[in-house]
């Protein structure tokens, strides 16, 4: 094991985070400590990035679409209401799965902002980071984006900035049009860019009578991912009772094949034959979600056959996050 080396007993003058530039982890800290920056300033950075914050979307209205937005749906855009109202110059604010070259934001030419919601963040707190980037662009020159970096540690959060009254309705796009105001009119450079992403999207449409469940085409089959609020151990308590019942389907052909974990929640899919479209899925949800509310509400003990049901759900389960 590589040795640590002796650390220096001389006071090191002080910095704020906001005061230190982005640099190097073996650059000289600019603190000037002589140090390296992973040695000196880095290290609290470095534990930060540690410091998971599980469920960084709590809270807010609609958290089980932002958790289905940020890892499940290639193209989706909602209005975003501010808790202070718009900013003058600010006719909107609009959250975006992916923006062009993966920008964590735009101010567009009219003052709108584009927030990007599918990105890398810095910190262990995706809400901080992205309210980071809010708040920049916010204030940026129309017309520029916005890049990332290192949220403050004690900037604000999403939670801090939106209305908790707001809605949040999520619109899914075929495409990424709303990249550019006129698509039709749009550049040749920007013509291709938009045909790559849009190449490369799966077709996914959001169903109408249950909340947060997207159902999605592949070439093999279709799926459903349906984003749930419950605590992971009794809904997979529930989901086990249904499936040993025989009762955890969404109609003929279809079957529950695992779940996923996902920014604290725990989202179900299930398989679906390549002929069921989103329309034909919208009544089995339904139903389902009667058959899991009784089942959420029991607190009896499983069963043989449930316990082994609730094992291979368990043994299927893929964290996303």
């Amino acid at each position: 094991m590589a040795k640590k080396r002796p650390q220096t007993k001389a006071k090191r003058p002080q910095l704020t985070d906001g005061e230190i530039p982005a640099v190097g982890a073996r650059e000289p800290c600019p603190c000037g400590s002589g140090r390296r920056y992973k040695a000196c300033h880095g290290r609290a950075a470095a534990h930060a990035v540690t410091e998971l914050v599980q469920r960084p979307f709590e809270g807010l209205p609609g958290e089980c679409d932002w958790v289905a937005l940020r890892e499940l749906v290639p193209a989706a855009t909602v209005g975003l209401t501010l808790k202070d109202g718009l900013p003058e110059g600010v006719p909107s604010v609009t959250l975006a799965t992916v923006l062009p070259m993966a920008w964590p934001a735009l101010r567009r030419d009219d003052g709108s902002v584009l927030l990007g919601l599918q990105n890398d963040t810095a910190s262990g707190d995706l809400s901080r980071d992205l309210a980071d980037t809010l708040q920049r662009a916010l204030e940026a020159k129309p017309g520029t984006p916005v890049q990332g970096r290192r949220a403050p540690a004690d900037g604000p959060r999403m939670q801090d900035l939106l209305d908790p009254e707001g809605a949040f309705e999520p619109v899914v796009h075929a495409g990424f049009e709303f990249w550019v105001p006129d698509p039709e009119n749009a550049s040749p450079e920007v013509a291709a860019s938009l045909e790559r992403a849009n190449a490369a999207a799966i077709p996914t449409v959001k169903l109408t009578g249950v909340d947060a469940a997207y159902w999605c085409e592949t070439p093999e089959k279709n799926h459903l991912r349906w984003v749930m609020p419950h605590p992971e151990e009794q809904l997979l308590d529930a989901l086990a009772r249904l499936h040993a019942a025989g009762r955890s389907s969404l109609g003929e052909g279809t079957r529950l094949v695992g779940s996923f974990r996902a920014h604290g929640l725990t989202v179900p899919v299930w398989d679906l034959p390549s002929g069921v479209s989103a329309d034909d899925v919208e009544k089995p949800a339904a139903e389902f979600a009667e058959r899991l509310a009784a089942a959420l509400a029991s607190d009896a003990p499983l069963t043989a056959d449930e316990r082994r049901a609730r094992g291979g759900l368990t043994n299927r389960q893929v964290t996303l996050s």
